[in-house]
């Protein structure tokens, strides 16, 4: 029983990569390496270095390894560069996916677990978002998901495709020390390497209507997320009935100023952190119920937001030694 994962050099595709063979199923990882690292890919895992886009490779390697699933997490994950570069966006998330579902059809590959993002609800105007929760993206990254989950759904409709997707929100902390976030956006990579360099890490407006001023999002460990994909995929190998979409949410979520006051405990390096303007188009509050994916995927956070702060310093650490 082995599975594709699409974009499995990357910091998410890795992570689940590496759940999948703590579960002792069998995975395969096929990545551009354009935001990726071949040697984030496990010894012993096969690698094939392609883009989602050459659907012939795609096929090949659902066929050569015998492939009962996809998880399919390639993409360009930039919501703010993805304004500047839509069309490279949309070739990417939405061709790329047409892509993926074209070479599971020639290759008789009828599940696929799609990782999918909470940019699909653009800003919404609820206290708690639920899967039932209007989408309204506001970006071309939060478009391309959302028809990404359309075309699952309508392939659904059109042959024996089983699927679901998974969406979420901040994805942070490291759950091996040599796997770790390299995005240039991140909030945490971003903070963490200020912090390594000696300079002073910013909070974008601390006068929201919030409890300490600045904004509250919901943060999910990248281990947690990661066993989410497999509960996922076992549930579609199983055939269980699952729903087209789940959010992997906290439920409460933290601020900007915890996670600032949280990184300075944890790093040992006490700091205050400049303050700047609001940002254009930052929610106060963004947070999810994760109420569904608890209920039919057995889904838990189990890490605390010191654990995600200090197993994401510890990785940065790592890859400096």
């Amino acid at each position: 029983m082995t599975w594709l994962v699409t974009g499995g050099a990357g910091y998410i595709g890795a992570h689940v990569v590496q759940a999948f063979r703590d579960a002792r199923i069998g995975v395969v990882v096929l990545d551009d390496l354009s935001s990726g690292h071949e040697e984030f890919v496990p010894d012993g895992v096969p690698f094939v270095r392609s883009s989602i886009l050459h659907t012939d490779v795609v096929a090949r390697t659902l066929d050569e390894h015998n492939c009962i699933g996809v998880v399919h997490v390639a993409g360009f994950k930039y919501a703010g560069v993805s304004v500047e570069r839509p069309l490279h966006t949309y070739t990417q998330n939405v061709t790329g996916t047409v892509s993926v579902l074209e070479a599971m059809q020639r290759a008789g590959v009828e599940a696929i677990v799609f990782s999918s993002s909470a940019a699909t609800y653009g800003t919404p105007h609820v206290d708690l978002v639920t899967e039932a929760t209007p989408t309204h993206p506001e970006s071309p990254y939060g478009e391309s998901k959302l028809i990404g989950e359309w075309l699952l759904a309508d392939q659904g409709r059109a042959s024996e495709l089983r699927h679901t997707s998974l969406r979420y929100f901040n994805v942070v902390g490291s759950g091996a020390m040599e796997l770790r976030d390299t995005s240039p956006h991140n909030l945490f990579p971003l903070v963490l390497e200020a912090l390594a360099q000696g300079r002073t890490p910013r909070i974008n407006g601390i006068d929201y209507p919030t409890p300490d001023g600045t904004c509250v999002r919901d943060y999910v460990h990248v281990a947690d997320l990661a066993d989410a994909h497999v509960s996922a995929a076992k549930a579609l190998a199983q055939g269980r009935e699952l729903l087209p979409v789940y959010n992997l949410g906290s439920g409460d979520g933290v601020s900007v100023r915890q996670i600032m006051d949280t990184m300075a405990a944890v790093t040992k390096i006490p700091f205050e952190p400049t303050v700047a303007a609001r940002r254009p188009g930052d929610p106060a509050r963004i947070v999810a119920s994760g109420e569904a994916a608890a209920r039919d995927l057995d889904w838990r956070m189990s890490y605390s937001l010191e654990q995600m702060v200090a197993t994401a310093w510890e990785a940065r650490q790592a890859a400096q030694a």
